[in-house]
């Protein structure tokens, strides 16, 4: 068999509404995460180990933050004609702006005609997660079906929060339905309290995707969505399969994280994705060098753990530190610095995200908190410890308990 050649698809022009503040004044794929990396490095990451070279970025909401990482870091040699380009809405078909993921697929038709592919890859670009897209597309060639939906497994009282697959009794590969948050799901036939919830990533036949895009955009009832509008196109047809994330065996992948996907679109969800890296057994490992996450690698010096003034020492338990920050006779703990953190002396941070260049005074307390990037918490002042207070200031406090500080804030101390 002639090999095949294969397209990607990132759709990175997501606003996410539900991470304000964090996507004030950026795209959900930009949001930083784990430290040094960006959203997106999860998606890109994984297609590149999995051998693709040929990789759009679709682009759309605030994406200058968005648009200026992918070209500083993910340059690729163009006399291989191997390129991960950023391509931002471009009117293509009249004065509008894409009104969905399907229609931002149809107005970049151009890259496609561009390339000839066989087979496109379609990604979101706000998980969390590895995958072998190799494999997965291997499995599509060999199931005979021009659309195959990556899924993941989940407990099925969690139904009404994902898209689900209900599959053909007699052929598990093959979609009979597909329900958007259904009520009254129905379990998998080898698993009954388990159902298949979409992963928001697919391969496609080329020309089969070509074709579904140019049909529903000729359609007025549709929202023009991959997962609402052209997966359900091709269910229809009886040419949708699924991929079921057990079969993708990653290298260096461990028991406890082999399977691991995280949908990070709310503060919570962020937060406890997060958690999943500090442990000493993570439930997501970032230390995987088979398949390593890449990102921008800042010409920073590397972090720094100081005795204060006085000669204190501080205490680090269970937390990620990035390059270039400091931290002098504090404590730290289960948090994650960005790069340029500074934690000054006598400080305490538990339970934290910390975001790049953010400034902890001496004497600070940061309790279940995400601070953004450039945020200064003065000398004594307290955020995460009385809620009210935090409301007060105009701080945004989850049900749950997390509050979030947007970019370039200053906390101050009460009187």
């Amino acid at each position: 068999m002639a090999p095949r050649k294969i397209f990607g698809i990132v759709l990175a022009g997501g606003e996410g509404k539900r991470l304000m503040p964090l996507t004030e004044d950026r795209a959900k794929p930009a949001v930083p995460f784990g430290g040094q990396y960006r959203l997106i490095d999860f998606a890109l990451s994984n297609l590149l180990n999995s051998g693709l070279r040929q990789i759009v970025v679709l682009t759309q909401y605030k994406s200058h933050s968005l648009d200026r990482h992918v070209s500083q870091t993910w340059r690729m040699n163009g006399l291989l004609n191997s390129y991960v380009a950023s391509v931002p809405a471009q009117q293509r078909l009249g004065k509008r702006w894409f009104s969905g993921s399907a229609d931002a697929i149809l107005q970049s038709l151009n890259l496609i005609y561009d390339e000839h592919p066989d087979i496109i890859v379609v990604v979101g670009a706000d998980h969390v997660y590895r995958m072998d897209f190799a494999q997965m597309i291997e499995a599509h060639i060999n199931s005979g079906a021009e659309a195959t939906v990556a899924a993941i497994r989940q407990p099925i009282g969690l139904a009404d929060q994902f898209g689900v697959i209900e599959v053909d009794p007699d052929d598990p590969e093959r979609i009979n339905r597909f329900l958007e948050k259904p009520k009254d799901p129905i379990g998998l036939p080898d698993a009954p309290h388990e159902v298949l919830a979409s992963m928001g990533n697919y391969v496609f036949n080329a020309q089969a995707l070509i074709d579904s895009v140019l049909s529903d955009g000729e359609r007025t009832d549709s929202s023009h969505d991959m997962g609402g509008d052209i997966i359900p196109s091709f269910v229809e047809k009886g040419t949708a399969g699924v991929y079921d994330l057990r079969r993708n065996d990653v290298p260096g992948s461990t028991d406890r994280d082999r399977y691991y996907w995280r949908d990070v679109g709310t503060i919570d969800s962020f937060f406890e994705a997060h958690q999943d890296l500090i442990s000493v057994l993570p439930v997501f490992n970032l230390y995987n060098r088979e398949w390593p996450i890449f990102s921008q690698q800042l010409n920073s010096p590397p972090a720094k753990f100081t005795r204060d003034a006085r000669g204190s020492l501080g205490t680090m338990i269970d937390s990620i530190v990035s390059l270039g920050s400091v931290i002098s006779g504090a404590h730290v703990e289960r948090s994650v610095l960005g790069p340029w953190a500074i934690v000054g002396s006598g400080a305490h941070v538990a339970d934290s995200i910390i975001f790049d260049r953010a400034r902890i005074e001496a004497g600070a307390t940061v309790r279940r908190a995400i601070l953004d990037k450039e945020v200064v918490v003065e000398e004594g002042a307290q955020i995460g410890v009385n809620h009210d207070v935090d409301r007060a200031r105009g701080f945004i406090v989850t049900d749950s308990g997390i509050t979030v500080v947007g970019k370039g804030s200053r906390v101050r101390a009460q009187a």
